[in-house]
């Protein structure tokens, strides 16, 4: 049964949850990503690397003469989605 939520999508060039206003990826958009990549985590990787690579640009463009944390851009957008080692 199709969800009647609206959807947890970025709002472009702020990187805000267009639902929400958090920070995107929010813990929704995260969730349904995860879902969405089950059977594919290394393509939600990619998937997170590409998004990083468009955000960091689209950001610096908004703020140039602000610094952009590389290691809070990358826990944001990538590092949540980080397999666990298993024991």
């Amino acid at each position: 049964m199709p969800s009647s939520d609206p959807p947890h999508l970025p709002l472009r060039p702020l990187w805000l949850c267009r639902t929400c206003g958090t920070p995107w990826p929010c813990a929704t958009a995260r969730l349904t990503l995860v879902g969405e990549y089950a059977a594919d985590p290394v393509g939600l990787s990619v998937y997170l690397c590409g998004v990083l690579y468009e955000a960091t640009a689209d950001l610096h463009r908004l703020h140039p003469h602000d610094r952009l944390d590389p290691a809070v851009l990358y826990h944001r957008f990538l590092g949540w989605a980080r397999r666990r080692a298993m024991p």
